[in-house]
């Protein structure tokens, strides 16, 4: 009898640990062949002419799967690595390595889904089952308290109704081994390059470089939750901490997992409860495009409300041009590292919206092209929120308004001029 093979397709989910697919392959077939996928589609270049992925991103999406073959490596295993349409590639090495089943972590937004739908179209007709796990949220779909299409609106309603009656799973264990068949050709990783963008130049006013891949998110975790403790013993910061964790890189392409992170906020009590709040934010909104879609970021037969002069309004805050310092100095720092606070990311967002009246979907195209971060539920969500095109029936978070003059003492990416009038910062507080 042949051997069991079965083919764990990785998207966003590039770790060993605490990730179901590879436990279960390992369990369930004699052989695992894993397989990433470079998909061109997500490195062309957007109707604007700008890349949908940038430098930034990208270089960290590299450093994130090579470390993953490295670690497969050290499994005994190998990663192989393909540029192309997934569904042109999973089929082909499905038919090489006369894969039984393909299993792959189910996405939400609807790029993610159409290209899971047209891998699984292929393989149907190969007969072969593209078997779906839910892998990318603190709290498992399944033991939510209501079913998907009853999930509350209202995210104040959701996490009280979710934080009550509801658990987190424990991490599921890494495999002792990993059996993979003779591959003859696993592939070279692509450069920046080939997939057509220009190195990323580091500034050296970044506070942080961020390294992709699983090592580094374990690293980072653990230097995160050790500031936390020394933080905790000097009884300093807002429930025991001010810093962010900066765990957002890793966490959006599955270096690391939610639950992961959780466990570790559960030995620190009430201090790891912000970044818990954290967590179940973007649980939300994953939940939210579960449950409408594209709905959830497009207005009821509502026209944005644009200013004349929003095209141009739109390149001076893309570019750091407002002439507020708070803005201009978020916005310059974005572009020079591919990073901004979450806070930051919510005022110059308000500002765009509300302030300029520029179209908002414009400004969530441009974080998905720089942030290294970027999240399709994550990114768009925010933005609909801060637009007031969905059902919330609240703001995501109450957003203190910085002077710009503070900012300038905390920041290397200030502008040199000065704003015309202290006043054209005002209106800073997002919906």
């Amino acid at each position: 009898m042949s051997d069991r093979t079965i083919l764990v397709w990785f998207r966003n989910d590039l770790r060993i640990n605490d990730n179901e697919i590879l436990l279960e392959a390992v369990r369930k077939a004699d052989k695992v062949l894993p397989v990433y996928c470079f998909d061109p589609y997500y490195f062309q270049p957007t109707s604007g002419g700008a890349p949908k992925t940038g430098s930034f991103r990208a270089r960290f999406l590299l450093e994130a799967v090579a470390d993953l073959r490295k670690n497969l490596q050290g499994f005994g295993a190998e990663l192989i690595i393909r540029i192309g349409t997934p569904s042109d590639v999973i089929p082909q090495l499905a038919e090489e390595y006369h894969v039984n089943e393909v299993y792959h972590h189910r996405e939400v937004a609807y790029e993610e889904t159409n290209i899971s739908e047209e891998v699984e179209a292929a393989l149907w007709k190969m007969r072969l089952n593209l078997k779906h796990f839910i892998g990318h949220t603190m709290y498992h779909k399944e033991d939510l308290p209501f079913p998907i299409k009853d999930i509350p609106d209202s995210f104040a309603v959701f996490k009280k109704k979710v934080e009550r009656d509801s658990n987190v799973r424990s991490c599921v264990p890494t495999p002792d081994h990993i059996s993979v068949p003779e591959i003859a050709d696993a592939g070279e990783l692509p450069t920046l390059q080939q997939l057509g963008l220009t190195e990323p130049v580091d500034d050296p006013r970044a506070a942080e470089y961020f390294q992709g891949g699983e090592t580094a998110a374990l690293v980072q975790m653990h230097k995160y939750f050790s500031q936390l403790d020394i933080a905790i013993k000097q009884k300093n910061g807002r429930n025991g901490t001010e810093f962010s964790s900066k765990l957002s890189p890793w966490l959006s392409i599955g270096c690391i997992s939610p639950r992961q992170v959780y466990w570790e906020i559960q030995k620190y009590g009430s201090n790891g409860n912000l970044l818990k709040l954290e967590l179940l934010w973007r649980d939300y909104f994953r939940f939210m495009f579960k449950k409408h879609g594209q709905k959830f970021i497009k207005a009821k037969d509502e026209v944005q409300d644009l200013a004349p002069d929003a095209e141009l309004l739109l390149q001076k805050w893309k570019n750091g041009e407002t002439g507020v310092p708070l803005i201009d100095a978020a916005m310059h720092e974005l572009n020079a590292t591919g990073f901004i606070c979450n806070q930051n990311r919510q005022v110059v967002a308000g500002y765009l919206v509300n302030t300029l009246k520029a179209d908002w979907t414009q400004g969530a195209a441009y974080f998905e092209e720089k942030l290294i971060d970027y999240s399709p539920a994550s990114n768009w969500g925010n933005w609909a929120f801060i637009a007031g095109v969905n059902d919330a029936k609240e703001s995501k978070y109450a957003i203190a308004t910085k002077l710009p003059k503070e900012l300038e003492a905390k920041t290397d990416f200030v502008n040199t001029w000065q704003p015309s009038s202290i006043d054209e910062a005002g209106d800073l507080v997002s919906a």
